[in-house]
């Protein structure tokens, strides 16, 4: 096994808990997805993703302004349905509540 290294990161609460439930919806982890990124940067020797300030280049990249309006965008809206508090855990039991769902579902 490879010799490991811990990775200490800061990262806004929220934006951390929105990606959990991306990641934890495409069955990993943060960390998980962290390595994916890593490991595809060091295989591509780049950024594996667009970044751009302006999508004047007519390929309709995001701009800053536009993913700071969708991340508030979001974020009233969790307010509004009352997720804008919930723990990592309640997040995590309604996934596995939905996917216990479905799985019912397709057993029928």
């Amino acid at each position: 096994m490879a010799e490991t290294t811990n990775l200490s990161i800061r990262i806004d609460r929220g934006l951390k808990d929105e990606a959990d439930m991306v990641f934890n919806a495409l069955g990993m982890n943060l960390t998980t997805a962290i390595i994916v990124f890593v490991r595809q940067a060091v295989r591509q020797k780049r950024i594996p993703f667009e970044i751009s300030l302006d999508a004047a280049d007519g390929g309709r990249g995001v701009t800053m302004a536009e993913a700071m309006a969708a991340s508030e965008r979001i974020w009233q809206a969790s307010v509004r349905n009352g997720t804008d508090k919930m723990t990592m855990d309640d997040i995590n039991a309604e996934i596995a509540a939905v996917r216990r769902e479905r799985k019912a579902k397709a057993d029928v």
